[in-house]
């Protein structure tokens, strides 16, 4: 059964998330043969999520997912992700201390959802930390680019320190 399984769950990921509904019939009879499958509950999460915005919907299946497979590496990222939509900022920093423990984890990911977490809470400083955290961890070009953008975004969003003019006699 896991290779037909493994067949819809493949087809609902290359239809995600351009055909929803090829993806959804895809990703239901991938649930059919493997109800408990963490990839396949981790992808219904982020159909919730990510497409139809019903957080406390994809928190429901993440929740399944990481209780299925504890050690499954791909779905932390997309919980945090939606925990952080959700404004669950407590659940959330939970979820990224533990996600930075588990062993081959994307931590420059992580370590960016940590800095979009500090960002919401209006914490710059420590947000731009988290960046540069992040970046140790960048082994390829294309995320160490997604780090730069966020690192301008957040320090355009900083406030400006006025400066005193000294009067003049």
């Amino acid at each position: 059964m896991t290779l037909t399984k493994n067949k819809y769950y493949f087809e609902a990921l290359d239809y995600f998330p351009y055909n929803m509904a090829e993806c959804l019939d895809a990703l239901n009879y991938a649930l059919s043969y493997e109800p408990e499958d963490a990839d396949s509950l981790c992808l219904m999460g982020r159909v919730y999520s990510e497409v139809l915005k019903d957080y406390e919907t994809g928190k429901k299946y993440f929740e399944e997912a990481m209780q299925s497979n504890i050690g499954n590496i791909n779905t932390p990222r997309y919980y945090i992700e939606c925990l952080l939509s959700n404004e669950d900022y407590e659940e959330a920093e939970k979820l990224i201390g533990y996600a930075l423990r588990m062993k081959g984890i994307d931590k420059s990911e992580i370590l960016n959802c940590k800095s979009l977490l500090m960002e919401r809470k209006g914490e710059y400083k420590q947000a731009l930390e988290q960046l540069k955290e992040a970046r140790k961890f960048s082994y390829c070009r294309s995320s160490l680019e997604i780090l730069e953008d966020r690192e301008k975004l957040i320090k355009d969003k900083m406030p400006v320190p006025r400066t005193r003019k000294k009067a003049t006699a």
